[in-house]
């Protein structure tokens, strides 16, 4: 199993991280339904406020001098925290590190937690009611929310769980 660090993003992590969401944008406009801008971006309000917003907090994730994905956290000041975008570029992905990159996350800022993905999406339905099932056991739970402002798109699943402090 290849190794993976994780560690709060800087500035001068930023345009790594910007190409990452553009791959994860790619690979999530197959649920979404979106297409990108006509400059070949997606939209990317969430990756500037992972950088520039104080409740929020970017993370990336390299195996060994690689990059291998990011993670950002938003509502850190606030009672739950939510993992609001997660990505693993394909080639490291089904080896363990999105696991450990999200334990490792989730123990940064213990408390409650809540992961919303797309049913659609078997791979994340997968890969997200694993992570819960390794951090919290069977104290889990999953519902379904509307996408706000999307009544076209079909409700966004969310997992809920709690990881102590240590």
């Amino acid at each position: 199993m290849p190794d993976v660090s994780v560690r709060l993003a800087g500035a001068a992590d930023r345009p790594v991280v910007e190409r990452l969401w553009l791959m994860f944008s790619h690979d999530m406009s197959e649920f979404v339904g979106r297409l990108p801008h006509a400059d070949g971006t997606f939209r990317s309000d969430r990756l500037h406020k992972a950088f520039l917003e104080p409740d929020w907090a970017p993370y990336l994730l390299t195996s060994g001098d690689s990059p291998a994905g990011f993670a950002f956290v938003r509502g850190l000041s606030s009672p739950t925290r939510v993992l609001n975008s997660f990505f693993v570029v394909r080639g490291a992905r089904r080896t363990g590190i999105g696991l450990r990159a999200v334990q490792e996350v989730v123990a940064m800022h213990p408390g409650p937690w809540e992961v919303a993905f797309q049913e659609a999406n078997d791979s994340a339905v997968r890969f997200w009611r694993r992570v819960a099932t390794e951090i919290a056991g069977e104290a889990w739970s999953q519902e379904r929310r509307p996408v706000p402002g999307r009544p076209d798109v079909p409700p966004d699943v969310w997992i809920s769980f709690n990881t102590p402090a240590h």
